[in-house]
């Protein structure tokens, strides 16, 4: 198996994802873009011990176009976003503290 971390990268804390948050228990992270929703849901078990994941969702990002100094174009890179819905009871106290 990977390493967790290396599949999880770090939460994703927008307005929107403040209101899935609290509304319906669903927790948003930018995950590696090779990962499927098996890996991601062992790995977010994994380094969080005390959650239940019930389902994973997930989307990949294309990155936006931009414009740089002298007329030279480019993109961002493209990314995957995955959406986590926990069991009822359970939270992920990092947001908490955000």
């Amino acid at each position: 198996m990977k390493d967790p971390y290396q599949i999880v990268k770090y939460p994703l804390i927008t307005e929107k994802s403040t209101i899935l948050r609290e509304d319906k228990n669903k927790y948003t992270f930018r995950v590696d873009k090779r990962a499927n929703k098996v890996e991601i849901k062992k790995a977010l078990e994994a380094i969080f011990p005390d959650i239940g994941v019930l389902a994973v969702n997930t989307l990949n990002v294309r990155g936006k176009p931009k414009h740089s100094r002298y007329n030279k174009r480019g993109r961002r890179p493209d990314w995957k976003k995955a959406v986590v819905t926990l069991r009822p009871d359970d939270t992920i106290e990092i947001y908490e503290t955000l």
